[in-house]
């Protein structure tokens, strides 16, 4: 047998040894439910029936079960993301890039028709509920606002994503400029969101705004949660080091009744989601993360005077640190909650109203429910 006949046949006999050993690693692995890492629930294995063989779907949705159910999936990722760093020289993988120590992710294109559609989903609002409250809005920078420009990544124009915004903006709304009370140093590195340890001169910033800055005393505790790893560190798939997640707590907020409309009965940091497995993301112990509506009565407030929150999740971490100078906190999120629905669970009048935005959202506001 010559040499070229025996390295056919070994070749053959190792691809199909790799093969069927992926396959029976496959078979005899359970399913997983989710994937922890990358946030999001593991395509299953689809129904067979006629209906989906002829249509295709079966075939369609198998190869989506296959890729997610791939043994060693993960590992195959992290080899992945570093063949395409460290070999192939790309500055980015799946859109998230490393720099200065921190994950981010590219946001571009600008949608200018978003922008501008926020900026109308807003107003539908204030006309329809807000004709009597002195309503307020703050936009919040993504990290690539600090980052992406200078490290030659894509980015936003934020300059023309503010005047857009604003030009379409209704008069009506006061405007609150965070964006220089802010650093690249006050986001997780892992993350998207911010620290609430590091929003002392954004909370008083729009405290001054909105006149409410003698009803904060600043009195927390920091406490923390270690080994906190950020939704970046999961869909870059490259090995990152921990964030400290740290919460702030005080007497005030301990005396809080908070309650969830979709749950009920809740506390301003649900702790119970570190360990309960009813979140796939540490950063949702700040007011149950993700929520169509949530509510904060103070009884020790020195006021009676009362706070609607329109915000999506960076809103959670930063709400606490308004509790002590209102009697309630109501906390809406357009995302879950459509706005026709509104008045049946938040009573408007003579309120303070805050919209709390980050550029990501406006940027696809197709997602807020505004009718």
């Amino acid at each position: 047998m010559n040499v070229k006949k025996v390295s056919s046949i070994a070749t053959a006999v190792l691809f199909s040894a790799i093969v069927g050993g992926f396959f029976l690693g496959h078979v005899l692995s359970p399913d997983g439910e989710f994937t922890t890492s990358e946030r999001r629930r593991l395509a299953q294995f689809p129904e067979i029936s006629a209906s989906t063989l002829q249509s295709g779907t079966f075939m369609t949705n198998f190869e989506k079960y296959s890729l997610d159910q791939f043994p060693l999936r993960d590992s195959f990722r992290s080899l992945k993301a570093f063949c395409a760093y460290n070999i192939f020289g790309q500055k980015d993988n799946n859109d998230i890039y490393e720099t200065e120590g921190y994950l981010a992710k590219i946001e571009y294109p600008m949608k200018e028709n978003q922008i501008t559609g926020a900026a109308v989903k807003f107003n539908t609002i204030l006309d329809t509920y807000l004709q009597d409250a002195e309503v307020y809005f703050a936009m919040v920078p993504d990290k690539n606002y600090f980052l992406a420009e200078k490290h030659g990544y894509l980015r936003l124009d934020y300059d023309r994503l503010q005047n857009l915004f604003f030009e379409n903006l209704s008069p009506d709304f006061q405007v609150i400029d965070i964006f220089d009370t802010l650093e690249i140093g006050d986001y997780y590195r892992t993350d998207t969101h911010w620290d609430q340890a590091k929003l002392a001169e954004t909370v008083d910033r729009i405290a001054e705004g909105m006149g409410f800055t003698d009803r904060l005393t600043g009195a927390y505790t920091e406490n923390t949660v270690e080994n906190f790893y950020g939704v970046y560190a999961g869909q870059s798939a490259i090995a990152a080091e921990p964030d400290t997640l740290t919460y702030l707590t005080s007497d005030v907020l301990d005396g809080c009744t908070v309650t969830n409309l979709e749950t009920g009965a809740t506390t301003v940091y649900n702790l119970d989601k570190l360990t309960d497995g009813s979140s796939m993301d540490n950063y949702d112990i700040f007011l149950d993360g993700p929520a169509a509506l949530i509510t904060v009565e103070n009884p020790a407030a020195s006021t009676d005077r009362e706070l609607i929150l329109f915000r999506d999740s960076f809103g959670s971490s930063i709400a606490p640190l308004f509790v002590e100078a209102y009697a309630k906190v109501t906390l809406v999120d357009l995302r879950y909650l459509s706005s026709e629905y509104l008045g049946d669970y938040v009573s408007f009048g003579d309120t303070d109203v805050l919209f709390l935005y980050s550029t990501t959202i406006l940027n696809t506001s197709e997602m807020l429910k505004v009718k």
